[in-house]
């Protein structure tokens, strides 16, 4: 659970393997310790999409490791803020959490290039989010 001064953000989409992951790549990567980031899927994926691998890594963000999630109860309950990422009527809703939906074009099957506006769109609104937090982003 997350305390009052740690706020906890849980991005999903419905495979976990795109937007969802450059989305906690980058809150993790930009805030650090400052806030707990989660990300899952609807339906996840077996493997997070090799274009985003890549796209992340040219702007120095290592999510080779990472593996798409399944969306849990759990997960949206222990979550401050929950962006949905295209998952439609699959993220349940619990009051008190703040939600926002974000639109994003899905890199499913897409190659790099295509990826780079996406992920560079991501970074931004992740800049943003920290700023309503409260939390300087990271050199």
């Amino acid at each position: 659970m997350s305390t009052s001064t740690t706020p906890s953000v849980l991005f999903v989409c419905v495979h976990n393997a795109g937007r969802s992951q450059m989305a906690a790549a980058f809150l993790t990567h930009l805030g650090g310790p400052r806030v707990q980031v989660r990300s899952a899927g609807s339906a996840p994926a077996d493997t997070v999409n090799p274009a985003v691998v890549e796209a992340l890594a040219e702007v120095g963000v290592d999510i080779s490791a990472e593996t798409p999630k399944v969306l849990t109860t759990e997960a949206v309950q222990a979550s401050d803020v929950v962006i949905t990422m295209g998952c439609g009527d699959a993220c349940p809703y619990f009051p008190g959490k703040r939600y926002l939906d974000w639109q994003l074009e899905d890199p499913a099957g897409q190659g790099v290039a295509a990826v780079r506006p996406i992920r560079d769109e991501i970074e931004q609104r992740i800049r943003g989010l920290l700023a309503e937090l409260g939390i300087e982003p990271a050199a």
